[in-house]
């Protein structure tokens, strides 16, 4: 069965809970997940027709939590595979559960009876790794496959993935093509740390996650930070974007920006200003580097924006 152009139960069922645009941004700001006109757009089209889609942005802007709040609109699970260098297919896919195969040949010997090859190598003796539960997620609804960070693997686990990211299914080789029957709404992210292969970004619906204007951030840091004031959270913003401007290797990003609220709020903070900031700098800036260009810029000016 191709993903694309699926029918039956699993589209009724996520049709019948975003049947617009309009109605599925509605429910991601219910979970607390803010989308300009075109994220909504994207991410519909995705969980839709159903087809994988590539979000791409700096580190911080909400790829990740993008794909966790449309598992939340769609009350199914989200199953994340974080790639890393590496990452080969037993790792993302499946291993087999190598103890339990030599218990069960023990078992056998000490029974008298004879084992073949195939009766070791069933459905039974798999450990199911993250693409193998999200293609036999049995519903009603597909769950959501988070391919996390997907620039980090290589372009052999690129090619891994095209079976997948195309007809929904994968190949064990002991036992055979493997289709799903609600085929998992997948979403990839990636901070583009290098290009990915066209044959990849073909399968794909394609978005860019920019960072949102001022307004849509102190809106997204407060929903994010209960009991946290607008006055700190429009300082907070301001001056995440100041640092952006900064000749920084690590720009912080929405996510920072709500550790930092959630930091200064649980300190009691009032107002940023240059002691405030020295005390939780590192809320915001990971690399002792960046936070020398941003102290030797004066932190007064920073919390002032002068």
């Amino acid at each position: 069965m191709s993903q694309r152009g699926t029918t039956g139960q699993p589209a009724a069922e996520v049709a019948a809970l975003i049947p617009d645009i309009e109605t599925l941004a509605v429910r991601l700001a219910a979970v607390d997940y803010l989308v300009d006109e075109s994220l909504a757009t994207s991410l519909f089209l995705s969980a839709r027709l159903p087809q994988p889609l590539l979000l791409e942005g700096e580190a911080g802007v909400g790829k990740t939590s993008a794909a966790r709040a449309l598992a939340a609109v769609l009350d199914t699970p989200c199953i994340r595979l974080q790639c890393y260098e590496g990452i080969d297919a037993a790792e993302a896919l499946y291993e087999w559960n190598y103890p339990r195969q030599l218990l069960s040949i023990r078992l056998a010997d000490a029974g008298g009876d004879t084992l073949r090859e195939d009766d070791l190598f069933g459905p039974e003796y798999l450990s199911r790794r993250p693409l193998l539960r999200a293609i036999e997620h049995p519903g009603p609804r597909p769950a959501v496959l988070l391919i996390d960070e997907i620039d980090r693997a290589d372009d052999e686990f690129e090619a891994f993935l095209l079976e997948l990211l195309g007809e929904a299914s994968v190949t064990i080789p002991e036992l055979g093509p493997v289709v799903a029957t609600h085929p998992p709404v997948i979403v990839l992210t990636s901070n583009r740390t290098r290009d990915l292969h066209d044959a990849v970004k073909r399968r794909c619906l394609y978005h860019w996650i920019d960072y949102p204007d001022q307004q849509r951030a102190v809106e997204i840091v407060r929903r994010r930070v209960a009991g946290s004031s607008e006055t700190l959270a429009v300082q907070v913003t301001a001056a995440v974007s100041r640092i952006r401007d900064h000749d920084v290797q690590k720009p912080p990003g929405i996510a920072e920006a709500i550790d930092w609220l959630a930091a200064l709020t649980l300190l009691g903070v009032p107002r940023l200003d240059a002691t405030a900031i020295d005390r939780t700098l590192g809320s915001v800036l990971k690399y002792e580097e960046d936070q020398e260009v941003v102290r030797a810029d004066g932190l007064a000016n920073l919390a002032s924006g002068e």
